[in-house]
C-alpha cells in the first residue's frame, strides 16, 4: 500500500508540474490531487525537494538501466533528449526553479552515463590507463552537458536535438584521437 502511495504522490506532483511552475505547487495541491492527507505527504517525503530529488533520481536510475550498453553518442543523446521532450513542461519547470541543481546533477550523471558506456563498447579491445579513459569521460560528457544545458536554455526548441545529434557527427573519432594518444 505505501508503494502504490507514494507513486500516487509522485503521479500528482509530475501531473501538476506540467501544468505549472513549482513556486506554484504546494503540498496541499499534492494531496488534493491524489487524494491523501497532509501527513501521508510527509510520511513519504521531507518536503517537495525531497519529491523532485527521488523522481529525478529514479528516471535517472531507469535510463541507465535500459541502456546498458550504449553504441554510439548519437544514440545516448537520442535517449536523453527524447524522454525531455517527451516531459517537456516538467524538465523545464524544474530546470528553471529553484531546484534546478538536482537537474544538473540528473544530466551530468547521464552525460557520464552515455560516455562511459560508449567508450566501452567502442575500445574494449584497446589498453588505456583508468586516468585517461576517466579524462576522455569528463571531456566528452562536459561537452555534452554543455550542449544540453545551451538547448534548455534555447527553451528546449525542436531543432537543437538535430545540432547535438550534428556536434556527435562532426566529433566523430574525437574519443578515438584522445584513447590513441592516450596509449602512447
Amino acid at each position: 500500500m505505501a508503494d502504490f502511495t507514494k507513486k500516487a504522490i509522485k503521479e500528482s506532483f509530475i501531473k501538476l508540474l506540467n501544468e505549472k511552475p513549482i513556486s506554484k505547487i504546494s503540498v496541499k495541491d499534492i494531496v488534493t490531487d491524489c487524494k491523501v492527507n497532509r501527513n501521508t505527504f510527509y510520511y513519504h517525503f521531507q518536503d517537495i525537494p525531497a519529491l523532485i530529488e527521488e523522481i529525478v533520481t529514479e528516471q535517472a536510475e531507469e535510463l541507465i538501466e535500459a541502456y546498458p550498453e550504449i553504441e554510439s553518442l548519437e544514440k545516448g543523446i537520442e535517449v536523453a533528449t527524447e524522454f525531455a521532450i517527451k516531459n517537456k513542461m516538467v524538465v523545464f519547470h524544474i530546470y528553471n526553479s529553484a531546484n534546478r541543481d538536482l537537474y544538473e546533477q540528473y544530466t551530468m550523471r547521464l552525460c557520464k552515463h552515455v560516455v562511459t558506456k560508449y567508450l566501452e563498447v567502442a575500445f574494449k579491445d584497446v589498453k588505456v590507463s583508468d586516468e585517461d579513459k576517466e579524462l576522455a569521460v569528463r571531456l566528452i560528457s562536459c561537452s555534452l552537458f554543455g550542449f544540453v544545458y545551451d538547448w534548455l536554455d534555447s527553451g528546449m526548441s525542436e531543432d537543437r536535438p538535430a545540432d547535438i545529434k550534428r556536434l556527435c557527427e562532426v566529433c566523430r573519432g574525437i574519443p578515438d584521437i584522445i584513447i590513441e594518444r592516450s596509449r602512447n
